[in-house]
């Protein structure tokens, strides 16, 4: 009953992992193939027409920023700076955003958050493809499974970190650019799958633990029932090899003394 349970803990874990997995490279590929739903994965659109250096639509991804349909993308750039939107120019953008960094495009503040959220998003990644390799043991091993779940508690501790910094500055985006009167939405599809692993990794991690939790009690009692019949079996079987000698030396004595009486009575007669 216990390995029952235990096997599919660990499968729909393993289930949940790849999903999100999934949803994971669905947000980090957009920009990189114009099909569904990389073409439609962004976290920002915005109308960037009236800035200088800038597209007529922006879409920022995870490498790029692309333009309407995350099509004429750049090239690709690991935590890519904000304002690296428009390069070279920035005249009405909105003041929040233009700073010292990102090549003079990007202020302090949205330079950090996106380099950070971006860090902490790719470990969770990684981080989550090393425990989906781990967890393929976990349907029949509860060593495995509690292995699993610790990493997977790890990749969601970054991933968290990852997406909810993002999150915050995206959203502080929007917010900034509708106040300057430029049109810009958030990005439901890259969004919705990026909160969408985070759900699917936390149920994973509680069902990992369920299942290294799954049987321990009764797999002891088994185990120490064993041990105790064990024990009994070579008791008794010890009671009885000693019954069986001291019957072999009682029919010994006493074949011993008949001859003895044998021989008393050939003697005297």
């Amino acid at each position: 009953m216990a390995g029952g349970m235990r096997g599919i803990m660990g499968t729909v874990s393993l289930i949940l992992i790849a999903g999100a997995l999934v949803l994971m490279f669905f947000v980090v590929l957009s920009g990189v193939k114009d099909s569904t739903p990389l073409n439609k994965t962004y976290f920002l659109r915005t109308d960037t027409s009236s800035i200088t250096g800038a597209r007529p639509i922006s879409q920022w991804t995870y490498f790029y920023v692309c333009g309407d349909g995350n099509t004429d993308c750049g090239s690709p750039v690991p935590d890519l700076p904000f304002g690296y939107a428009w390069v070279g120019g920035g005249s009405g953008a909105p003041s929040d955003f233009l700073g010292g960094h990102g090549k003079d495009t990007t202020s302090k503040y949205y330079f950090f958050l996106w380099r950070f959220g971006w860090v902490f998003y790719l470990m969770g990644l990684v981080s989550t493809v090393v425990a989906f390799f781990t967890a393929l043991l976990a349907p029949c091993s509860r060593l495995a499974s509690g292995f699993s779940g610790v990493v997977l508690m790890f990749a969601l501790f970054f991933y968290t970190m990852g997406v909810s910094l993002m999150t915050a500055e995206f959203v502080k985006a929007h917010d900034a650019f509708n106040r300057a009167g430029l049109t810009s939405k958030i990005g439901r599809y890259a969004f919705g799958f990026s909160w969408g692993a985070w759900a699917a990794i936390f149920l994973a991690t509680i069902f990992l633990f369920l299942g290294c939790g799954a049987g321990g009690r009764s797999d002891d009692k088994v185990r120490s029932s064993r041990r105790t019949n064990g024990a009994t079996g070579g008791g008794l079987g010890n009671v009885g090899f000693f019954r069986r000698q001291r019957s072999r030396r009682s029919a010994r004595g006493s074949f011993v003394d008949n001859e003895s009486q044998r021989r008393v009575k050939d003697e005297y007669a």
